[in-house]
């Protein structure tokens, strides 16, 4: 086997166990579990902000329809405080990530995630008065979000030097996130407990998923070593998990990635891609969940299903068929990158922000037009799995309209119009759920 089709064998994700593929699988799950986690628990937030709080309200905290001033602004200042920070840092990782080294960002960055979701455990347990909850837990979501941001734009930059399904583990891995979190909700609500018990298993148990994320990381230079051993390749003496002295092994192809490519230069390739994954979030941040936390169940509003709406026919409908979407490029990815159907499809998505506006949004002034709660259910799973289909498909594309040395660059640009179609639709949030 000669040194080209070793390395190739190398970064198959057929080869040996799928080690490779699922270390990407679960550093995508942990570039997303933060703010997923901080989202879905709406609910326990809300609750602590009340004037008066019932220790005996389970984690959902069953809220009125009049909220106080606090409770009104939450979620929309909860979506600016995680999406702005994401793209400022999302782009001075773009910048920077040539001078800083890549363990450093990718295990610095799970590590102080860790530690906020820790604090934020622990606050659960302490009480205090609504205002000061309010500002210690924005700090909180600036801070978690920053550091997502360089590691969401240092694992897909990781991800652009390598063939192209090892886009798609991160972006499934990203789907999971708010799989698992909605899941983790649901079984917190399910326990009956006091609300202070059922949040702090809640926020420990993401804990726990950031700590086998770094053991994931640090577990992958060795993995690399080993299939290295196995291809007979003579070890690189330092060795310090950098993809580009994996794929690129001669000198003659380390002189050439060594070169500086201008950002503009790798941009005006693929334009088009990065700005339909910035339109796609921005669409997707711009109702959810700013707009769909608020849709009130009609059928059973005081009822079960009415405790179980939210966190079943908003976040884990979403999360749910998001994964299935990011997931489906693994088997196939239709249109193609230069198919003109691609865009149409991007911008069509647009339709999901009246359709949402129209449900039962409450409070409002506008006429209610899809009340019934199917009609919110059947709009949620073509809204999710066109975003997480769309959005991965431009993902995976993307690095693949540059050249080798520019990949990892690539990787770090999109992730930066990523992160700003997150902002963007952070943003355009306040202005959609004012409109109702």
């Amino acid at each position: 086997m000669g040194r080209r089709e070793g390395v190739r064998g190398l970064l198959d994700p057929r080869v040996g166990f799928n080690a490779v593929w699922l270390i990407f699988l679960i550093l995508g799950l942990g570039t997303l579990l933060p703010w997923n986690f901080f989202m879905t628990a709406i609910g326990y937030f809300k609750h602590r902000l009340q004037d008066e709080i019932d220790p005996n309200l389970t984690l959902n905290g069953t809220q009125p329809l009049e909220e106080n001033y606090l409770q009104g602004i939450f979620g929309n200042v909860m979506t600016l405080c995680a999406m702005l920070p994401l793209l400022i840092f999302s782009c001075l990782n773009s910048i920077l990530h040539e001078r800083i080294p890549q363990a450093v960002r990718i295990n610095g960055s799970l590590i102080a995630i860790f530690l906020l979701f820790l604090l934020t455990s622990v606050l659960v347990k302490i009480n205090m008065n609504p205002t000061t909850f309010f500002i210690i837990t924005m700090v909180t979501i600036i801070s978690v979000n920053s550091f997502g941001a360089v590691l969401q734009g240092s694992v897909f930059g990781l991800a652009g030097l390598l063939p192209t399904y090892y886009t798609t583990p991160i972006m499934s891995g990203q789907g999971m996130a708010g799989t698992f979190a909605a899941l983790a909700l649901i079984c917190a609500i399910a326990s009956g407990s006091e609300q202070t018990n059922s949040a702090f298993g809640y926020f420990i148990t993401a804990c726990g998923v950031i700590l086998i994320a770094i053991l994931a990381y640090l577990g992958l230079p060795r993995l690399v070593r080993s299939q290295f051993q196995s291809c007979n390749h003579k070890i690189p003496r330092k060795f310090k998990l950098k993809v580009p002295s994996i794929s690129l092994m001669d000198k003659e192809e380390e002189a050439e990635q060594s070169e500086n490519v201008p950002v503009i230069a790798i941009f005006k390739k693929l334009w088009l891609m990065a700005l339909l994954v910035c339109f796609t979030f921005t669409v997707t941040i711009g109702v959810f969940p700013a707009v769909t936390v608020d849709v009130k169940s009609i059928v059973s509003p005081k009822g079960t299903w009415g405790l179980y709406f939210i966190p079943i026919g908003c976040f884990l409908f979403f999360n749910v068929f998001d994964w299935v979407g990011r997931s489906l490029t693994a088997i196939f990815m239709w249109p193609g990158h230069n198919s003109r159907l691609l865009p149409v499809l991007v911008l069509c998505r647009v339709l999901f922000v009246p359709l949402f506006m129209l449900c039962n949004v409450w409070p409002r002034r506008l006429p209610v037009f899809f009340a019934h709660d199917a009609w919110f259910i059947v709009f949620m799973i073509f809204f999710s799995f066109s975003n997480g289909y769309l959005a991965s498909l431009c993902m995976c594309y993307g690095p693949k309209k540059v050249s080798p040395k520019e990949a990892e660059t690539a990787g770090t640009i999109m992730s930066f119009f990523l992160s700003l179609g997150l902002a963007l639709g952070a943003v355009l949030s306040f202005l959609f759920r004012a409109m109702i």
